[in-house]
């Protein structure tokens, strides 16, 4: 079976527009999470990382915020290869929970802009933006559509269907989907606080996020080895109490990259910082009995960026492979999950090999990716 190779990344976020940048930045504990009192998205104040007008890539040809998002992300990252888009054995797959669902809140919207609503129809302009000749896969599966997007990307290249592919994922966020997770009473009214024991919610925030995948050899170095998703059957939005299914992710996950437990260096955790995702968890990293390896959470850093989070997530698990760092789970003081656990919450150096990156989502989906350094 084909190796596959990260060939290059972009993380375009309110911290930075580029990798480099987002580094620096999570290297300094700055985060993008700021308290917002737009009413146009929350008749309260509320946290979230949100893009400032300036940052915002300029909006032209009819695209939408999240479209040019999607496109200057795909754009930094395609200039550091030499990657053809139009190469019929590359394939863009684009990763998002909501897409253009903004344009619903529009009060001018019409029948044409309901049918831009649709994410073939956003698939359709990237495609024909770069020139790429497949129309993009749209994975859109809750939280976890961002590692399914990378796993179907791995499988693809794995079974010679395709020899490269351009992995992104955004959203923006918008009335609609913060006054949902506010009806959960799941938004914290202060910066998160992923497993810790004064956790109450999560904040939401907007970014996007793209790695190229590649059969190629010439980009040896970094690799996904495997990667696997469960589901809880347990409640629409509610995880499983035990655990027990993201553990069943983490075992084929492990199997396919033919890795042992012991072999993790370090998990780099969804960490939402609501009650039950953080248990859920917890619980199923100690059922895979790696309760003493190093885990972290992005999200005091990003928020919860719905589609773009696997992608960034993983983006930093690669360069934590590269540099040997571990970032630290911003709002991390006091232990809060049942079970033990050895979450970091400073930043510091060791010897880095094997990641395993987790997510779930609503649905009761769950998913396990293994990121891996290959010594020249």
């Amino acid at each position: 079976m084909r190796a596959v190779y990260v060939a290059a990344d972009n993380i375009y976020s309110p911290i930075g527009s580029t990798t480099g940048e987002n580094l620096a930045n999570l290297k300094k504990n700055i985060s993008g999470i700021k308290e917002h009192t737009d009413t146009a998205l929350s008749p309260v104040p509320f946290y979230a990382s949100l893009f400032a007008p300036q940052q915002v890539p300029v909006t032209k040809n009819n695209f939408t915020k999240f479209e040019q998002l999607l496109i200057q992300s795909i754009s930094n990252a395609m200039e550091a290869t030499g990657l053809k888009s139009n190469d019929p054995k590359t394939i863009c797959i684009l990763s998002t929970t909501k897409g253009n669902i903004s344009l619903l809140e529009s009060s001018d919207s019409d029948q044409t802009t309901h049918s831009n609503i649709s994410l073939h129809s956003s698939a359709k302009k990237i495609a024909e933006h770069f020139s790429f000749a497949h129309t993009p896969v749209v994975v859109s599966n809750a939280c976890i559509s961002g590692i399914l997007a990378l796993l179907t990307a791995m499988r693809l290249i794995q079974s010679g269907t395709y020899d490269h592919a351009v992995v992104a994922g955004a959203d923006t966020i918008t009335k609609f989907i913060l006054s949902g997770f506010q009806s959960f009473q799941a938004v914290s009214a202060r910066p998160c606080k992923p497993f810790d024991a004064e956790r109450d919610g999560i904040n939401l925030g907007e970014a996007a996020a793209t790695i190229i995948l590649s059969a190629d050899e010439k980009y040896r170095g970094i690799t996904i080895g495997g990667g696997a998703t469960s589901n809880d059957a347990n409640h629409i939005s509610g995880p499983s109490r035990t655990g027990e299914e993201l553990f069943i992710a983490i075992k084929k996950a492990l199997k396919q990259a033919n890795l042992a437990e012991s072999d993790i260096d370090f998990i780099s955790a969804h960490g939402t910082a609501t009650l039950y995702n953080d248990e859920m968890e917890a619980k199923a990293i100690t059922l895979a009995g790696m309760q003493s390896v190093p885990v972290n959470s992005l999200k005091g850093f990003y928020g919860h960026t719905l589609g773009a989070a696997g992608i960034i997530e993983s983006i930093v698990c690669i360069h934590s492979l590269k540099e040997n760092i571990i970032y630290p789970t911003l709002g991390y003081e006091t232990h809060g999950v049942p079970v033990p656990l050895n979450i970091a919450n400073t930043l510091h150096t060791a010897p880095l090999k094997n990641i395993l990156k987790t997510a779930s989502g609503f649905g009761g989906c769950n998913a396990a990716l293994i990121i891996q350094k290959h010594l020249n």
